[in-house]
């Protein structure tokens, strides 16, 4: 039998870029070699493609020959920047591009005009998962439980932002916690505690976003699920994030050694059951493929239970909450990624059974 050439797309020009590349070592070292034949493809801080093989270190790729992906479907080749000759091909993509141009829809987007399978949601899921006032939007009009929150334009903050602060104090009160709404990994959030505290974190987050998510803060446990499937998805045992900071920023999730990981988390069957409920319907409801981690606040005064974002494309290290809580359900690393490509593969070859040409009659 065949190997299926998956190719790893990581790194990006997105602030989680060092977060990508452990993603990708991880994957590469999971993926089983007898199975697949694996190609790296890493994306430079400037957007410039570099291919190397599994022999390298990820990392390493990025000065590896330059190649670009023609927007041609059904040849699923990629060619070299240097005379445009062959240089490799694929039958699947795992895109591990974490953040802006990653996971956002620009890149699936991409992949579906060269008819590339890949791994995870499509253009629009990416797109809506990625915005967090969007999400929100859309989960509170079904009637989803979500944190009272609003938003506020980079525009709206240089023309006018005592303006803002005013508005926003008003609607939502103290706490809060300022967000960009279209990053991961907590970069540019902030916890406000008083007036005087809020514009600068708005400031702060509009440094990497044109829009800026404001949430009324809840002190609450941080619960995850972790969802898979396609039309029919699959929700594994909750897990809960206990950071030993006032709350999961960037340096809790990725330098900070006394993050505990609880799987699965200290919760009653019924908390796990309903929490497994509202991570499938939010899952569905924001066009969920393949694959997503789904994340909930549970108040510590009220035990009220509240939906914070959906995330397309997790972190996926060994240590990373969605791959362990695949574990603790029973779906080693190894057999998920084998999922996840069996995934992208059945729901390429349902879309390509889809007519493309209008016939009258």
């Amino acid at each position: 039998m065949a190997k299926i050439r998956v190719g790893i797309v990581y790194g990006g020009r997105s602030v989680e870029h060092e977060v990508s590349i452990a993603s990708a070592t991880s994957i590469l070292q999971a993926l089983d070699p007898s199975r697949y034949e694996v190609q790296l493809i890493a994306i430079s801080k400037e957007g410039r493609w570099h291919l190397g093989g599994p022999d390298l270190l990820p990392e390493a790729v990025l000065e590896a020959p330059e190649v670009t992906l023609p927007a041609i479907p059904g040849e699923r080749r990629l060619v070299s920047v240097d005379g445009g000759q062959p240089a490799g091909e694929v039958d699947v993509i795992v895109p591990i591009v974490h953040g802006t141009g990653g996971e956002d829809g620009s890149l699936q987007g991409f992949l579906e005009l060269a008819g590339v399978p890949y791994v995870g949601a499509g253009v629009l899921g990416s797109a809506i998962q990625m915005d967090k006032e969007v999400t929100k939007r859309l989960l509170a009009a079904e009637g989803l439980p979500v944190v009272p929150g609003t938003c506020v334009r980079a525009s709206q903050l240089r023309a006018d932002s005592r303006g803002c602060c005013e508005r926003v104090i008003s609607e939502l009160g103290l706490p809060l916690f300022v967000k960009p709404a279209g990053l991961g990994s907590s970069v540019g959030i902030s916890k406000v505690a008083s007036v005087a505290e809020l514009l600068p974190a708005l400031e702060e987050a509009a440094r990497y976003d044109a829009k800026i998510l404001v949430e009324h803060g809840v002190d609450a446990r941080e619960l995850e699920i972790a969802v898979l499937g396609n039309d029919e998805p699959e929700a594994s045992v909750p897990g809960e994030i206990v950071p030993h900071a006032e709350f999961y920023d960037y340096e809790a999730k990725y330098v900070a050694e006394s993050t505990e990981l609880l799987v699965p988390a200290p919760v009653s069957d019924a908390l796990a059951a309903r929490m497994r409920e509202l991570a499938i319907r939010a899952y569905r409801l924001l066009e969920g493929q393949g694959m997503a981690r789904v994340d909930f606040f549970l108040d510590r005064e009220t035990d009220e239970l509240w939906l914070n974002e959906v995330n397309s494309l997790p972190g996926f290290t060994e240590v990373s909450m969605y791959p362990r809580l695949w574990q603790a359900s029973g779906l080693s690393y190894p057999a998920l990624l084998d999922r996840l490509i069996e995934l992208a593969l059945e729901r390429a070859q349902r879309d390509q059974s889809l007519e493309r040409s209008y016939r009258l009659g």
